[in-house]
């Protein structure tokens, strides 16, 4: 059998497109991703919007008068105090990103989880494209409870909800493609007591062996999902034993790409799913995609 990798666009593709936005998603696609990554959080009225913070944050949004978001005030701009309808009023895709200067500028905004799927799913069956894996991040933090998002229970709940309901309107295979990720283990428990036939993945870029991770998180995830500086060879044995796929993040240099599909990584979260795809193909190594399942 030949070798596959999990070919995973982080926030889209935010190398060369603005991040967690749907023009990143759907160029995401058309490069040939296996998994889309991104990111939720959650609005006034109740809606989980696809964004790395909870707030605007500085270094890619522009207010509704057209004003650049500083350092300074971007917590002000807390979308969990906002309805959606606001929060689709800021622009999110037409800054220079500090860090990513390659990066196509287009207006954009940040869209509802939905929204995001619908038109993925559409694009996909329009071109032909295997449709996707979703790598969706409860972005939790406990002291940030009913201040910035809710508490690890409702917002559980909350994307269990949407995502069962869009399952049933007609996307009958769509949680078969769905990952649901988090630093957080008490989301992650959350999740798996709501819905555990639910994939789940545990983020971590903490010091503590993986055994003392699965601990706190209490049963064995799906993927385990380590900063790519934490993979060595005794990981990779360890999640081989415990029959969880190995997928590191964030990997944006080929030399690191290499070095960690030696080691026998099962996927890689990228910025530049782009180079990743071009490395893949010269070394003759198939992407995971699920129409190939």
């Amino acid at each position: 059998m030949n070798r596959t990798i999990d070919l995973q666009g982080h926030r889209g593709f935010r190398g060369l497109m603005p991040e967690n936005t749907i023009p990143g998603f759907l160029k995401a696609l058309e490069i040939g991703v296996s998994t889309l990554e991104m990111d939720l959080a959650v609005s006034a009225d109740g809606q989980l919007i696809v964004s790395h913070e909870p707030y605007f944050s500085h270094e890619i949004s522009t207010d509704p008068q057209g004003n650049y978001i500083s350092e300074e005030n971007e917590l002000e701009h807390n979308i969990f105090k906002m309805p959606y309808a606001e929060i689709r009023k800021y622009d999110v895709g037409l800054r220079t990103h500090p860090r990513f200067p390659e990066q196509k500028k287009i207006a954009a905004f940040k869209p509802l989880l939905n929204d995001v799927i619908l038109e993925v799913e559409r694009a996909a069956l329009q071109h032909d494209h295997a449709k996707p894996y979703y790598n969706i991040e409860i972005k939790r933090y406990p002291i940030g409870d009913e201040i910035y998002h809710p508490n690890a229970q409702d917002f559980a709940q909350l994307v269990s909800e949407v995502l069962e309901k869009m399952s049933k309107d007609g996307k009958n295979d769509l949680k078969e493609r769905i990952i649901i990720q988090s630093f957080d283990s008490e989301s992650l428990q959350a999740v798996r007591k709501i819905d555990p036939d639910l994939r789940l993945a545990f983020l971590v870029e903490n010091n503590a062996s993986a055994q003392q991770n699965l601990d706190v998180l209490g049963f064995t995830p799906e993927v385990y999902s380590p900063a790519y500086r934490l993979v060595n060879e005794e990981l990779v044995k360890f999640c081989k034993k415990n029959s969880m796929d190995l997928i590191p993040w964030t990997v944006n240099l080929k030399q690191e790409m290499v070095h960690l599909i030696e080691f026998g990584v099962d996927g890689i979260i990228t910025d530049y799913p782009n180079i990743l795809k071009e490395l893949l193909d010269s070394m003759k190594i198939e992407i995971k995609h699920y129409n190939k399942l």
